[in-house]
């Protein structure tokens, strides 16, 4: 059994949506609000915010809606036309808008756009995707996601984003939309939901029988061991996220203040090496088990943080580049394979809830995490205690991790030419 490279992409263009989006929300939001609405951190803040705080209640929300739903389109198709033509019709508006109360409310709406199919977006790769194919599965589209973030960040250096353009960038949000929307056109187009959810559960029969009671058991409940893992995977995201967005976060003021210099290709490179990453870490994961690749990242990721700690002014800014490229791949061979993790312990019926269940761990972490080491370094009146709160965040989920016993895959025995064969 191979997996359908042609067939994941395509599904990938639903995160591509997604990515594109977000990394135009995060280039542009914070400008408008410091620079046109003169609002001071501590507030621009909080609305940033936003979106973390009501993904944690509305993308298990929507995950699990989706999972009830049934249409033409599919259970995730519909939600993700609906939400990103709503996102568009909201988020276009932005650029014009000078009332910073009317601007909020549109915002908000455009947030909530998004949560409409975020979760349903995510899920579909599973439910198209036979279940010990979906490490490399989620390496295909967060490679898709991965182009759509790259093009919009093109677009942001050709614009040249930034204070100068605060009052012009009507042209920028339309090409933008314009981005998204023919992302969307190529996922509609392509995309057929029903027929490839119901080919999964023929190849999971054929394929891997041991896994059919699984699928097609739409009343069966967790165990209680099956429960204990979940939480355990679920307490890995979280604090995992922690270490890592405090680092991601706060790097680029700790590189001025303690290192005393700027270190602007490290997250960069840290990024670029993520990307590299993600199909052979989900081709391992295949061979040796998706827990066993994750436990490595863990160990990868905690070993950078750890020897970041001793980073001086007069350090090489090599030794960080190597330990952010470290940092990149240990993140990649989590984040490929924890997702599918928590899925393999979903039943067909409840991928959308599963789902909305893993993103409530990462956004929460993501609530938390730079208010507590912001508090942590407050209380030191330094920031020298970032990369030691990121690597005990990261360690504490080595030993949660290492305590799963549910939510791996058995390795598939096949050829590496297998693994790169495109089945149609």
């Amino acid at each position: 059994m191979k997996l359908n490279y042609k067939r994941v992409i395509c599904v990938g263009f639903a995160f591509f949506l997604i990515t594109a989006f977000w990394q135009a929300y995060d280039k542009t939001i914070p400008l408008i609000l410091t620079y046109r609405f003169k609002m001071n951190q501590t507030l621009s803040g909080l609305i940033m915010a936003l979106d973390n705080i009501l993904a944690v209640f509305l993308l298990p929300l929507f995950g699990a809606l989706s999972d009830k739903t049934t249409s033409k389109l599919g259970k995730r198709t519909v939600f993700i036309l609906i939400g990103t033509i709503s996102a568009v019709a909201f988020f276009i508006f932005l650029p014009i808008i000078q009332n910073v109360w009317l601007f909020t409310g549109v915002l908000l709406l455009t947030l909530l756009s998004m949560a409409i199919f975020r979760s349903p977006a995510v899920a579909l790769m599973p439910d198209v995707t036979c279940k010990p194919l979906r490490s490399k599965g989620n390496a295909i589209i967060n490679l898709v996601g991965t182009v759509g973030g790259l093009l919009v960040l093109c677009l942001g250096m050709v614009v040249k984003v930034g204070e100068d353009t605060m009052y012009n960038l009507t042209p920028y949000y339309i090409v933008v939309c314009g981005i998204v929307l023919i992302g969307l056109v190529v996922f509609m187009l392509t995309v057929k939901e029903n027929a490839w959810a119901e080919q999964m559960r023929k190849d999971t029969e054929k394929y891997f029988p041991e896994k059919d009671e699984q699928v097609n058991n739409k009343t069966k409940k967790l165990s209680l061991p099956e429960l204990k893992s979940l939480l355990l995977i679920l307490s890995s995201v979280a604090l995992w996220y922690m270490g890592y967005n405090a680092i991601t976060s706060k790097y680029s003021l700790y590189a001025d203040k303690v290192l005393n210099q700027s270190y602007d290709l490290t997250l960069l490179i840290a990024q670029a090496f993520a990307i590299i990453s993600y199909l052979p870490v989900g081709f391992i994961a295949t061979k040796i088990g998706r827990k066993k690749t994750i436990l490595a990242g863990v160990i990868m990721l905690s070993l950078s943080f750890f020897f970041a700690i001793f980073i001086s002014a007069n350090s090489s800014p090599i030794i960080m580049y190597i330990l952010f490229a470290l940092a990149g791949v240990g993140w990649a061979t989590i984040n490929v394979n924890s997702f599918p993790m928590v899925v393999e312990l979903a039943k067909e019926s409840d991928v959308g809830k599963y789902t909305g269940w893993y993103y409530t761990a990462s956004m929460s972490a993501q609530v938390l995490t730079p208010v507590l080491s912001g508090a942590i370094m407050d209380m030191v009146g330094n920031m020298l205690p970032l990369f030691p709160y990121a690597f005990i965040c990261v360690s504490l989920a080595f030993i949660t991790m290492i305590l799963v016993k549910h939510g791996d895959s058995k390795p598939v025995k096949n050829s590496v030419l297998e693994n790169f064969a495109v089945e149609d």
